[in-house]
């Protein structure tokens, strides 16, 4: 069983090759630079440097990885990104090329896992947001990731895809440009204040060992053509994220808002509907955001 992983260098691949390789999967990871630490390394038994959007690297990398299981990573994954055109070409045509080299030199494939997003429902008016619901982006990130399906859907009589729908999740190793790590790191280093934007927006935050978890399991048993939302179920405010740092610490900080960090097309409220995915695989008993936060604070604890 050999599982290929883009987007390796990214948040949540050394989580997903964690729990592919439990499965007894060889893993290769595609890389855009080489990796600069050896933990990065440690996850995966084959790594691979290319470019997305290089047909010639990418095709090398399809034949060199012999997959039986894709799991497609690879993304522009921030709201916020500058280069509006580069997460077009990120988010769509490097999935097209994808899939056209697995066509070409992965006719073994079994299964393939294309990461969406939540970010495609926008504003929606439902409280509780399932796969059904109407797709309203309010962003060019959840445009491209809705283009992004509505492509792989195309693909669906010749590739076993299935598309997953994650909600907001966070845990170690989360870039600081997010905003729950950059919350927690101020907590760990005990700093006076903290600029945020709007701290009234609820997100459905879940623990990215679940979300991994659920990934590897859609790749063990192939739901083909199917759509799943990964998500807690639950929908919590920046302003309670705050308030169960400051008990998990002990440290209180002053929050300061900066009119340039809210959002004018911000989302105001995102919560998940996972049950066809909880009626779909056996997922572990997920990780409530509190448990997440304390396992981000003590772990940079302990790596200071």
């Amino acid at each position: 069983m050999r599982a290929f992983i883009t987007g390796a260098d990214g948040f949540t691949g050394t989580y997903l090759a964690h729990a592919l390789r439990l499965r007894g999967f060889f893993v290769t990871g595609l890389f855009r630079t080489e990796p600069q630490h050896e933990t990065a390394r440690q996850h995966f038994d084959q790594i691979i440097v290319a470019d997305l959007l290089d047909e010639a690297q990418l095709a090398n990398a399809v034949e060199l990885s012999s997959p039986t299981v894709v799991a497609h990573l690879a993304a522009i994954s921030s709201v916020d990104h500058a280069n509006v055109r580069e997460m077009y070409e990120t988010n769509i045509v490097g999935t097209r090329s994808l899939l056209m080299q697995i066509c070409k030199s992965a006719p073994q494939v079994a299964s393939i896992l294309l990461a969406s997003s939540a970010n495609i429902y926008g504003n929606s008016a439902e409280n509780f947001i399932n796969e059904d619901c109407p797709a309203l982006p309010a962003n060019d990130y959840g445009v491209s990731k809705l283009a992004m399906e509505y492509l792989a859907k195309t693909w669906f009589d010749k590739l076993p895809i299935t598309l997953v729908r994650p909600f907001n999740y966070t845990g170690i190793g989360q870039s600081e440009r997010f905003v729950i790590p950059k919350i927690v790191d101020h907590f760990v280093r005990r700093a006076s204040e903290i600029e945020l934007g709007n701290t009234n927006v609820f997100r459905d935050y879940s623990d990215v060992r679940d979300v991994a978890d659920a990934y590897a399991q859609l790749l063990v048993k192939p739901m083909p053509s199917k759509t799943f939302n990964v998500a807690s179920g639950v929908a919590s405010s920046l302003q309670e994220v705050i308030d169960s740092l400051r008990l998990i610490t002990g440290h209180n900080l002053n929050i300061r808002v900066n009119p340039e960090f809210v959002r004018k097309d911000e989302i105001i409220s995102l919560r998940g509907d996972d049950r066809r995915l909880r009626a779909s695989v056996e997922l572990k008993t997920k990780k409530r955001l509190n448990e997440t936060l304390r396992w981000m604070v003590t772990g940079r604890e302990l790596e200071r």
